[in-house]
């Protein structure tokens, strides 16, 4: 009898071949990984799914991902890392294509609908959230009563539902260790003038203006996961939707 046939990430197919080369003791410890631009060329895959595989494989203990110096290997065997069974099906870069076409699509919405009692609602939460920018969890808690206030301005309770959802699901492990790399006071500062971009498109009424405010908000985003590798931001890395499955083999 057949059985379904599992559609995997390319960045979780990645992460199992540089995790069996450690296994093996092809990738020793102490071992410098090729460079991302490198792995990404050998594996045929785009270097934003690279970093997607390298941070499941640093929360599971195997590498250690240094700013400025490269990934090196730490251990053979993977480490037991609370919640690690529960790894997301979703990269980073996929969560946020996702957000963009749904979060977009709400702001729009709610710029025609939008009453002073929404609006200061979210100015709540814009005054909590720049008060707390040194607080990643409590700048968290600011960031999502934002995106889920300007689902509720909207009135439909899957939005609301979905909203919460897919922010949520950034409160795993995985998620912890890439904002480790890449969020911060600065970052957090940055967000919050975005922030208040979508919050006057939406209390003019100017539905394009919040659209594309919530758009660029999610752009930035992710342009700050691609710099926090020393990357340069590019259109075609947004997501490696034209990749072909992982076939190629690391050179050591």
């Amino acid at each position: 009898m057949f059985s379904p046939v599992e559609s995997r990430r390319l960045y979780r197919q990645v992460a199992d071949q540089i995790r069996l080369m450690i296994a093996s003791g092809e990738l020793a410890v102490g071992q410098r990984l090729p460079a991302e631009r490198d792995l990404a060329e050998q594996l045929s895959v785009s270097r934003p799914t690279v970093r997607e595989a390298l941070i499941v494989l640093e929360v599971e203990g195997l590498v250690n991902i240094r700013m400025g110096s490269g990934i090196y290997v730490i251990r053979q065997n993977a480490a037991v890392v609370a919640g690690a069974e529960r790894e997301p099906v979703e990269g980073p870069f996929e969560l946020l294509q996702a957000r963009a076409l749904i979060e977009c699509a709400i702001a729009e919405e709610a710029a025609g609908r939008a009453k002073p009692d929404d609006i200061a609602l979210l100015d709540e939460a814009l005054t909590r959230m720049s008060g707390v920018v040194n607080d990643a969890i409590a700048v968290l808690d600011a960031d999502r009563a934002f995106h889920t206030g300007i689902a509720a301005i909207v009135g439909n309770a899957t939005l609301i539902r979905v909203t919460g959802e897919m922010f949520d699901m950034r409160m795993t492990p995985y998620f912890a260790r890439l904002a480790s790399h890449f969020e911060g006071p600065t970052t957090w500062r940055r967000a919050l003038d975005e922030h208040r971009a979508i919050r006057d498109a939406i209390a003019a009424g100017d539905a394009g203006g919040a659209k594309a405010a919530m758009r660029a908000h999610l752009t930035m985003s992710q342009k700050r996961f691609s710099e926090s590798f020393g990357e340069e931001f590019s259109g075609e890395e947004e997501r490696g939707r034209n990749e072909r499955p992982s076939k190629g083999k690391i050179k050591t």
